[in-house]
């Protein structure tokens, strides 16, 4: 498989590599992919949060996997820097595929990055007496609702 030219950038030059103290109340840490679930992908993705204006001000990452996963991870840091937290949660997987050309057999790269951003933003939430943003359940509301009104096109 051929990797598009930004995927082989950010695998050769990745950007925002690291860690950030994970013990700082202005740092979310997410840890996303599991070997026991499949996963041959592991993203450590952290952000580091201004508390006054909930601004992404850093953010860093470590991956275990190939070089689409590790691609997905430094482009998402670089994306989340300098947006608020409400933002970032914009971020779609499917950005990130358009942004890296990713074919569909990687698209569960995206997926772990964009799962890696929600991670982060709801720990830092937790850290900061904050109540954890349900997305998953929201999107799969959407999802029954979309079900719901297609199955209705057909009756």
């Amino acid at each position: 498989m051929a990797y598009s030219e930004k995927v082989l950038e950010h695998y050769n030059n990745p950007k925002n590599v690291g860690s950030l103290d994970k013990n700082s109340k202005a740092v979310g840490t997410a840890l996303v992919g599991s070997p026991e679930h499949g996963h041959s992908d592991i993203m450590r993705l952290q952000i580091e949060v201004n508390p006054v204006t909930q601004v992404i001000t850093d953010a860093r990452f470590k991956t275990f996997g190939c070089g689409s996963a590790i691609a997905a991870s430094s482009l998402v840091t670089e994306w989340l820097k300098g947006k608020t937290i409400h933002d970032a949660l914009r971020i779609d997987n499917m950005d990130i595929v358009e942004e890296l050309n990713l074919p569909p057999v990687k698209l569960h790269c995206s997926v772990l990055a964009e799962e890696a951003i929600k991670a982060a933003v709801n720990n830092y939430r937790y850290k900061n007496g904050l109540e954890a943003l349900v997305l998953e359940e929201e999107e799969e509301e959407e999802y029954e609702e979309e079900e719901e009104e297609s199955e209705s096109a057909f009756l």
